[in-house]
């Protein structure tokens, strides 16, 4: 016998089909066939006859909107057949209907209710201030390292050892920085070489075909024959997750002043142009820093240089000083099609052309100055205050008069003559230093008149120009039609975007992806993929609005990967030798990543 339980009275009787005729005689009553039984009504009275058995399951299966059963006891059979059952003291149960409040679940007091929220970084509410943490699974591989004085510029110098597409790890980095110190003779250049960066332990790795396979059929059936080659490399890629990143540094004095803004020569890494704030532009080489560097301890064996490889002499003073310009600024870009070709731009809307006098190639002033080396470990010094001519070439002219400072230049990626600068009251004019004083090409194309603050062109398509204004917008222009028929119309970009609530502060076109941006603003580091389309053709990401508005929170679909955590990012580049590697200078800092979707 099961479990059983005694119900509760109800005032409704059962009423039955057919009476059986009075009889004198006590009798045992007869219960009805089964095809005489009434219909059991649930509310009737429970009798020894008439008992109610329970499915001892139907808790299992119980749905939750049923009423709960609170069982006071539970009675189990013994086994005696002959028990009388008048004598069973059935159990009693008890019925409760629970609300929806109680039927809820309740947190204990102990653990408060918690709210994770996604960070957007286009919302206007955000602040420097808000909290953010890291998630490692978005990296390759992240470093950041805090200087004693913070800087505006920063530029990455290319490796000559270490070869290009470098994809192994760890990684070795090197670029120049300039500091913003409080004193002026406290600012200085400085080199850094960050070695054994390795990448976050558990990510950028796939699985070989032997590891999937170990994986699906267990242990019992893995593989026995592993191959030595792969263990090896396992080990390896082991060992590099656990070293310690090396960082080495040479500083050169500026006592001038600040930095604002620094370029390495692309033809010659062992010249660093700097314009300093006040007012002068500076040439240093550090080819004898960075021969001091392949020679350290640290990482000689890996860059491939011997210790008994000449070094080249070092001068921490500049080799040539620049004081034509009559205020500071922040435009310089070298020429990548003609070598030794320099152009700087101040506040005033001066812009001026630098032309080496000698040989700027390595293997052309190695076999200039062969016999002029003096000692086997020192090599003769090629540059000095006669290396570079400069002519002022552009002057302040058209209606930018009021407010002519040029921020940024940018040459072209296959032409050595023509130039192009991004000025205040969103101005962006293309030269032609064969035809100075005036400009060929010359657009507003802010109708707010939102300074445009840094100009972008890509090497890989070169009729691609990208622009960043003081509004938050940044376009992308196709030159092929900048020139605009009617002068009160400017030209329609072929993507403009809207979504940054800050001034755009850096732009720079993937080396080897034609349509991959990195862009920076003052809450972060921004990557995008131009050929990524709209899911909505109705949806018109092209405006020509005046005010370069947009809507809040919007995160268009063209965006790949946010780097924030950074307080005010000033550049980011990207290095050309390590595949989607990114260096960015900030007030809080530097950081070299790679993003683990790219």
């Amino acid at each position: 016998m099961g479990k059983k339980s005694k119900r509760t009275k109800s005032s409704a009787t059962t009423t039955t089909a057919a009476a059986a005729p009075p009889s004198t005689e006590e009798e045992t009553p007869r219960r009805p066939a089964p095809a005489l039984r009434p219909v059991r009504d649930e509310t009737a009275e429970e009798t020894p006859d008439d008992l109610r058995m329970e499915d001892p399951f139907e808790d299992i299966y119980e749905d939750d909107d049923d009423d709960e059963i609170e069982y006071e006891d539970v009675y189990e059979s013994s086994g005696d057949e002959d028990e009388d059952e008048d004598d069973v003291d059935y159990p009693r149960a008890t019925t409760t209907t629970t609300t929806d409040e109680q039927q809820r679940p309740r947190l204990p007091p102990d653990n408060p209710k918690t709210t994770i929220k996604s960070w957007n970084p286009f919302l206007a509410s955000n602040s420097a201030s808000t909290p953010l943490e890291m998630d490692e699974t978005a990296y390759k591989m992240h470093h950041a390292l805090t200087p004693e004085w913070p800087s505006l510029s920063l530029d990455i110098v290319p490796d000559e050892h270490l070869g290009g597409n470098r994809t192994r790890f760890p990684h070795t980095v090197t670029m120049v920085v300039g500091s913003q110190a409080d004193k002026r003779s406290s600012n200085k250049l400085t080199v850094l070489r960050m070695s054994d960066l390795c990448r976050i332990p558990g990510s950028g790795r796939e699985k070989t075909e032997k590891e999937l396979d170990d994986e699906m059929l267990g242990e019992e059936w893995k593989h026995d024959d592993d191959d030595d080659e792969e263990d090896s490399s396992d080990e390896d890629e082991e060992e590099d997750e656990d070293l310690d990143p090396v960082l080495e540094h040479y500083s050169f004095p500026h006592p001038t002043g600040g930095i604002n803004r620094l370029r390495v020569c692309p033809h010659n890494r062992d010249i660093v142009a700097c314009w300093g704030d006040n007012g002068t532009v500076s040439l240093y080489d550090i080819g004898g820093a960075l021969d001091v560097l392949d020679r350290s301890s640290a990482g000689a064996d890996r860059r491939g240089r011997h210790s008994s490889d000449p070094v080249r002499k070092m001068k921490k003073d500049p080799f040539f000083v620049y004081s034509g310009h009559a205020t500071e600024g922040y435009a310089v870009d070298w020429s990548r099609v003609a070598p030794g070709r320099l152009a700087t731009a101040d506040c005033r809307g001066n812009i001026h052309v630098w032309d080496a006098t000698h040989p700027v190639l390595p293997r052309d002033i190695a076999a200039e100055y062969e016999k002029k080396k003096k000692t086997t470990t020192t090599m003769h010094d090629p540059w000095s205050t006669s290396s570079f001519v400069v002519k002022p070439t552009y002057a302040a002219h058209g209606e930018n008069l009021d407010n002519p400072s040029v921020e940024d230049l940018q040459w072209s990626p296959n032409e050595a003559t023509v130039l192009a600068s991004g000025e205040c009251g969103g101005v962006v004019r293309i030269y032609d230093v064969r035809c100075p004083g005036k400009a060929m090409i010359s657009n507003k194309i802010h109708g707010g008149g939102a300074d445009v603050n840094v100009i972008a062109w890509n090497r890989l398509v070169s009729n691609l120009l990208a622009t960043g204004g003081d509004d938050g917008a940044f376009s992308v222009w196709d030159l092929r039609h900048f020139q605009s028929t009617d002068p009160s119309k400017p030209p329609k970009p072929l993507a403009r975007f809207h979504s940054h609530r800050t001034p755009i502060t850096s732009l720079e076109w993937h080396p080897t992806d034609e349509s991959m941006i990195a862009v920076s603003d003052d809450h972060g580091t921004y990557i995008y993929d131009l050929s990524i389309e709209e899911d909505d053709p109705d949806n018109d990401r092209v405006e020509n609005d005046a005010n370069g508005g947009g809507v809040e929170g919007e995160i268009p679909p063209q965006l790949l990967f946010v780097h924030s955590g950074s307080e005010m990012t000033k550049e980011v580049h990207w290095h050309p030798q390590i595949p989607s590697c990114v260096a960015t200078t900030s007030l809080s800092g530097f950081s070299v990543f790679i993003p683990s979707n790219l």
